[in-house]
């Protein structure tokens, strides 16, 4: 199999000179570059809860990332290619990317939310997954319950019609509490799915995309490998590093450093699922270029602000402490909220329930993530990653 991306591109500008695997990097697109370490924002369906493209372009957003499987059901993809894709349709000219919908059909399939998934939490959800085989993944949509199948080559088409930038491969995304047989098992499944899946993207490739491998495999060392050799034997732009990554933050370091021992390096990796401050820090020591996570966004809207080298990486504006409290969120931040607005302000705007409370808190928590990938990407080539995150991350 042979495919070229002539208009994508990605070079790798620096490396730590400190002797890990970070790198700063620039990505091309067809909608323009993207330094890399970069962070991808979830504007599931086709909008960023509480955050207008303006705003997000006002706090320096890169790129961001739109749901197949979310999309696929409403609107529909037909409806956003007749509006002109993705782009047009939600007024974002940046950088975009889209997941397969592997991630939500299994995640929902079983019963539990993404953290599962990735092995913190479970939390009872309606199971809506039928059958998954050979041909795809059955599954009844959570809106109407009607039935759908998600094979590889409709996830590929369905991408091809949301028009985004980079598209990934479909895959079984196995929970946390998977044993060996059932991860094997699964991993072969999503390989040749992954091959089905360059089929469909080689028949319909005109330029306009890229196609990103996933690795999938558990928290087994041997299955990770096996995935890597996947990847790098394929025609893929990129990376993506998907699935349980295990149980702890030290499993997950584990099973990351397992992913990319054996990966290409000319190409630019992924972590899907992955945002906290720690997190974020470990995965780029090991050679991560992008992440993505709904946790800045979502937090917001449950009237949490990020904030570096504290607990928690988070303040809560709805505590009393805050009630007259005249200092904005952060001194040491220059969004919107912040240049504007009391941390007493916001309080008032949690407790009332009012919309501006959760937009303001959004607008920051994106701006700290992008300030934190602005400082990484500087820190890298000086070799001063470990104090740069001394600055950010409260290790407890």
């Amino acid at each position: 199999m042979s495919l070229t991306y002539p208009n994508f591109a990605f070079e790798i500008l620096a490396e730590d000179p400190q002797g890990t695997r970070a790198r700063r990097g620039r990505l091309v697109t067809p909608h323009g570059a993207l330094d890399t370490p970069a962070f991808i924002f979830c504007a599931t369906k086709a909008a960023m809860k509480a955050c207008s493209p303006a705003a997000l372009r006002e706090e320096k957003t890169q790129i961001i990332l739109s749901n197949t499987y979310h999309l696929m059901l409403q609107p529909g993809a037909d409806l956003v290619a007749k509006m002109g894709g993705l782009h047009r349709f939600m007024g974002w000219d940046g950088p975009m990317l889209t997941d397969s919908g592997g991630f939500q059909i299994f995640s929902l399939g079983h019963g539990s939310v993404a953290d599962e998934i990735k092995g913190r939490r479970d939390v009872a959800r309606p199971k809506t997954l039928l059958k998954i085989s050979e041909k795809g993944a059955a599954f009844r949509s959570y809106i109407d319950g009607s039935k759908h199948l998600l094979t590889p080559e409709s996830s590929i088409d369905i991408q091809r019609q949301l028009g985004a930038d980079l598209i990934v491969t479909f895959d079984e995304c196995t929970p946390y509490h998977s044993d060996r047989t059932y991860t094997e098992r699964s991993l072969r499944l999503s390989n040749r799915w992954g091959d089905r899946c360059i089929a469909a993207f080689e028949r319909g490739h005109d330029g306009r995309q890229a196609l990103y491998g996933i690795l999938q495999g558990g928290v087994y060392q041997d299955l990770r490998h096996e995935a890597a050799a996947y990847v790098n034997d394929r025609p893929f732009f990129g990376n993506a590093v998907g699935g349980t990554l295990g149980g702890t933050s030290a499993e997950m370091d584990e099973v990351v450093g397992f992913a990319m021992e054996r990966l290409n390096r000319h190409r630019p990796t992924h972590l899907l699922g992955i945002g906290g401050f720690r997190d974020v820090f470990a995965g780029i020591a090991q050679g991560i270029d992008t992440f993505d996570c709904v946790t800045p966004t979502r937090i917001a809207r449950h009237g949490a602000a990020l904030m570096p080298a504290v607990k928690g990486e988070r303040i809560n504006l709805k505590n009393a402490r805050f009630r007259d409290d005249a200092a904005p969120i952060d001194e040491a931040c220059d969004c919107y909220c912040c240049r504007n607005f009391s941390r007493a302000y916001v309080h008032h705007l949690i407790k009332v329930e009012e919309l501006l409370g959760m937009q303001l808190l959004t607008q920051h928590n994106i701006a700290v993530m992008n300030r934190l990938m602005r400082e990484v990407q500087a820190a890298i080539p000086e070799g001063r990653l470990a104090e740069l995150r001394k600055r950010w991350v409260a290790d407890q």
